[in-house]
């Protein structure tokens, strides 16, 4: 017997919400995109895009073409309800869920028997009980999850499930990638899981909503601990003069360690952002957690003394930083330790810094305030220059040695190692200050 898709309205439009939103569609479910930046309704509604993601942009034309997908400023009346909207950190490293609450108070009236609401967005341990109980005061009329139900199954259920995928990567892993489906109940978690199965081929494992808050938390505080040991070792390797990356080529070797790479600290709004909702919650308790965090943020003071004395030393000489996203190959600059570098930089060298980095058309308006100026890999390479690479793009990558003939270089990836020999007798400069860090 065919069942009948659910009409679905996804609360933000974001690097999540979006791709997700496009997904559904593409699997034929009616789908209502919902944001508040007008600018953002109105490329959606054109069928374009407003981020750069792998396939999102013929996904996103194909599904609003086809009236699958629709975009607006306020949320109407669905089966469904997806909350993708950001949870960001205060300035004291304090979760910021405002906007959680803000879908859900603009969602409370077009709730009905049967719906259900699905919480995505990253949260404290207990948000959704808190979305629950907000819901649950708004709309007086509908029985809740464990709100006087007497026995009896709520209106609306009720689940937390949070995304999983990596950008560059996100269509394929949100169709590929386990589902982690905390519900408030039981039947809750149940109904979510059948919803998830109409366009996810991952399994789905059933859970209470706390675990799955607490388990996209871990995730991300396990990665972060992870890169910490990798980012402290380099640091360690650098005060003994060993080169890191033979070190950790080699540890490797052994079977049962696989050391990440450092690089000049970590980025993302993920794994820079989740621990410290862990280290919130529990603050006396999670001091590994703390500390790896710590580590990771101390990488790009670091990262940027070094590139500092680096640029001192030469005064005659244009630097160029290589890179400002989060990661290689995608657009994001959210919590980029490369970001934060370059315009540290930018301000410790008004007029002298230019960036390199493809997948942006413009300068975040920080770096632009100090002068620094927008260049091409070819002219960062065309001149004897201080090389600042900070993310390790594919473009960047591909860069031979011959065509770093004179350059001044701090590799913050490792990219170029391995070639060092070759480039030296070009007139490669390498030395303690420049060797890949």
């Amino acid at each position: 017997m065919h069942r009948e898709l659910p009409k679905v309205c996804v609360m933000g439009l974001g690097y999540i919400g979006l791709p997700t939103a496009a997904l559904m569609a593409s699997r034929g479910l009616n789908v209502l995109g919902v944001d508040i930046d007008p600018s953002i309704v109105a490329t959606v509604s054109d069928g374009r895009i407003h981020i750069a993601e792998a396939d999102l942009d013929g996904l996103v034309q194909k599904s609003v073409m086809s009236k699958r997908l629709t975009a607006k400023s306020e949320p109407e009346r669905a089966d469904v309800f997806v909350i993708t909207v950001p949870t960001p950190l205060s300035g004291n490293k304090k979760p910021v869920v405002d906007h959680v609450f803000s879908a859900a108070r603009a969602i409370a009236p077009h709730l009905a028997p049967g719906g259900l609401v699905i919480l995505e967005s990253t949260c404290p341990v207990g948000t959704t009980e808190k979305v629950r109980d907000l819901l649950a005061s708004l709309r007086l009329d509908l029985r809740f999850p464990m709100h006087g139900g007497n026995g009896r199954e709520p209106d609306i259920a009720i689940a937390y499930c949070p995304e999983r995928v990596l950008p560059g990567r996100i269509l394929i892993e949100l169709v590929q990638n386990d589902r982690c489906i905390g519900g408030l109940t039981p039947s809750c978690a149940a109904k979510a899981r059948r919803f998830y199965e109409l366009f996810v081929r991952g399994e789905c494992f059933e859970t209470e909503a706390r675990t799955a808050e607490m388990v996209k938390l871990t995730e991300n505080a396990f990665r972060d601990a992870n890169i910490a040991f990798a980012n402290e070792l380099s640091l360690i390797c650098d005060h003994v003069n060993v080169d890191v990356w033979d070190v950790i080529e080699l540890a490797n070797r052994h079977p049962r360690v696989q050391i990440l790479k450092p690089g000049p600290g970590v980025g993302g709004h993920c794994i820079a952002v989740d621990p410290w909702f862990i280290v919130d919650a529990a603050p006396h308790q999670a001091r590994m957690i703390r500390a790896s965090r710590e580590i990771n943020d101390g990488k790009a003071d670091y990262v940027y003394e070094q590139a500092k004395s680096l640029i001192e030393a030469h005064p005659g000489r244009t630097a160029f930083c290589l890179g400002l996203s989060f990661k290689a190959n995608v657009d994001d600059l959210r919590e980029s330790p490369a970001l934060e570098i370059a315009e540290r930089l930018a301000a410790a060298f008004p007029n002298r810094i230019r960036v390199v980095e493809p997948f942006i058309d413009e300068l975040p308006e920080k770096l632009a305030q100090h002068g620094a100026e927008k260049a091409e890999l070819e002219e960062a390479l065309a001149k004897d220059a201080v090389l600042i690479v900070l993310v390790d793009h594919d473009a960047f990558r591909r860069v031979t040695a011959e065509q770093r003939n004179g350059a001044v270089v701090y590799d913050t990836r490792g990219m170029w190692r391995g070639r060092n020999e070759a480039a030296r007798g070009a007139g490669f400069p390498v030395s303690r200050e420049s060797r890949p860090m």
